[in-house]
């Protein structure tokens, strides 16, 4: 079974912040199974993803954040902004907070932990990390309960 994923990704990495956003890509993922019957969805290569740079995907209808860490650590994050609901995470700010990889979200600048979530300043506040991990230079997410594979 295949699931469309859209993803925005440069077609050449800018060595500063683009002016202007990428054009949306569509491409289709592919159910991998694994021995524990869980299904992973790949989004994409992760040589496509700039290191410290946020990336936004559609899984399953629900939008995601991807970020390549400078050590090419990939995690991916759900992409709405805990505290107002818009789909603006992929756009924050990567950074590091003690040694731990964190985004800052681009309208309010609370800083996340991309390790367990949780806001810095505000624990009532936390971002959803999604499992995930890289296969053959390929970035995959786990898939969410009860999508059909």
């Amino acid at each position: 079974m295949t699931t469309t994923v859209h993803t925005t990704i440069p077609s050449t990495m800018p060595s500063t912040m683009p002016s202007t956003m990428p054009t949306p890509v569509t491409r289709t993922a592919e159910r991998v199974r694994t021995p524990e019957s869980r299904h992973w969805i790949e989004i994409c290569d992760v040589a496509d993803l700039e290191p410290e740079w946020g990336e936004a995907a559609l899984i399953d209808g629900v939008q995601v954040a991807v970020f390549r860490l400078c050590d090419d650590q990939v995690v991916v994050t759900t992409n709405i902004d805990p505290r107002t609901g818009s789909a603006v995470m992929a756009r924050g700010i990567v950074g590091t907070r003690g040694g731990v990889p964190t985004i800052a979200s681009p309208l309010h600048k609370e800083a996340y932990s991309l390790r367990t979530g949780e806001c810095f300043s505000d624990p009532e506040l936390r971002l959803a990390i999604r499992l995930s991990r890289v296969i053959r230079g390929r970035v995959q997410v786990a898939g969410s309960a009860g999508t059909s594979s």
